[in-house]
């Protein structure tokens, strides 16, 4: 389902990171929390799997794959992975793909994660397989109608180099205030040429430059209320 030449991609750096307010991993490399201070599992469900129409949209389709921008602990991938398994048929797949810079350890992941005893199963599984020294492209079948695909390095030449057509994007990197490059029109631009007709987008962001680039790049673009008091969100729909 992709075509990636790892020896394109430039290896992933640990993560910078303290633990703070509660034991919430927070990045100083970009000065910012990994997720919403208030739920971040919940966030997830009303950003990225509602905002993208999951997990309707991946009813009665054999595969389906999801991008995002910003591994980070995990978490999107974790809640995915569990709404997939209760709503998924016999012969259907799902490949999650993930762009991250710092891939996080096996024990940060852990125990970031552990806040949430809704994902204790998908969090042992992934901590579990996860790699001692991530870089390059890892790539874990973590059970035989899943795969997550994490490609360590800066997410504009990941994108590049991805040649599947992406049926929907999670857009999770840290805030644009704090790391512009994760929103820039050029990265907008490869998100949705490497969008299938139809395909969509979510994104918690709604700054009026993130907007401006991702309607440059093609996408037609929804306001929606935010999570947990943001006035807005943006997910948005390429063209057919």
């Amino acid at each position: 389902m992709t075509d990636i030449n790892p020896d394109q991609i430039g290896a992933g750096k640990p993560q910078p990171l303290e633990w703070r307010d509660g034991d919430m991993p927070y990045s100083t490399a970009f000065g910012d929390h990994f997720y919403c201070q208030t739920d971040g599992r919940l966030e997830c469900r009303h950003v990225f799997l509602a905002g993208n129409g999951l997990p309707e949209r991946w009813n009665a389709r054999p595969v389906f794959l999801i991008g995002e921008l910003g591994f980070g602990t995990g978490l999107n991938f974790s809640e995915t992975w569990r709404q997939w398994k209760l709503y998924r048929q016999q012969g259907q797949h799902l490949h999650f793909m993930s762009f991250e810079l710092y891939p996080m350890r096996r024990e940060e992941i852990d125990r970031a994660l552990a806040h949430w005893p809704e994902i204790n199963v998908e969090r042992q599984a992934l901590a579990s397989a996860w790699p001692d020294s991530p870089q390059g492209i890892v790539s874990l079948d973590l059970d035989e109608q899943t795969r997550l695909s994490v490609v360590c390095g800066h997410a504009v030449d990941g994108v590049s180099e991805a040649a599947s057509e992406f049926d929907a994007w999670y857009l999770d990197g840290f805030a644009p205030s704090r790391n512009g490059d994760m929103w820039s029109e050029e990265l907008m631009r490869l998100v949705c040429q490497k969008t299938t007709p139809g395909g969509s987008f979510a994104t918690y962001a709604a700054a009026g430059f993130v907007r401006r680039n991702l309607a440059a790049a093609g996408f037609s673009i929804e306001r929606r209320k935010g999570f947990a008091g943001k006035r807005e969100m943006l997910c948005g729909v390429k063209p057919q």
